[in-house]
């Protein structure tokens, strides 16, 4: 999915931050590209280095439509979520998956359900990528 970023200020003692711009909403990530093409539009992939606590900062939702949104310092998602059968699982966030790291199984019956995760801003990074 191509997404459009502006780079943010920063200091040197601290990863480069971007507002990503989607068709689903926006937020700040950290940026996992060159400084010189943080402002433009990327088509790009998404990670979350946070475990995911089904409970805690994972939850079901009755709103089935993707989202990407700021609270704070929090980044809020929601999509499908999608159980693989080696235990992983992923977010479908409109037409780009978002891989997960799970801290505990979660129910099989949740597989493709609508979910929301509520993870810090400075565990989801976004790297753009060439075709």
């Amino acid at each position: 999915m191509f997404v459009r970023t502006e780079s943010l200020p920063h200091t040197p003692q601290h990863h480069m931050t971007v507002r990503v711009h989607t068709p689903i909403g926006s937020a700040v990530v950290l940026w996992g590209g060159a400084p010189r093409e943080a402002d433009g539009r990327h088509l790009a992939e998404w990670t979350v280095d946070e475990d995911i606590h089904w409970g805690q900062n994972a939850r079901s939702t009755f709103s089935v439509e993707p989202e990407l949104r700021q609270e704070g310092d929090r980044v809020i998602m929601r999509g499908l979520l999608h159980l693989t059968d080696d235990g992983a699982a992923y977010l479908q966030m409109g037409h780009w998956p978002v891989l997960l790291d799970l801290a505990s199984p979660i129910p099989s019956s949740l597989d493709e359900s609508w979910v929301e995760i509520s993870v810090g801003s400075e565990s989801v990074a976004l790297y753009p990528y060439q075709t």
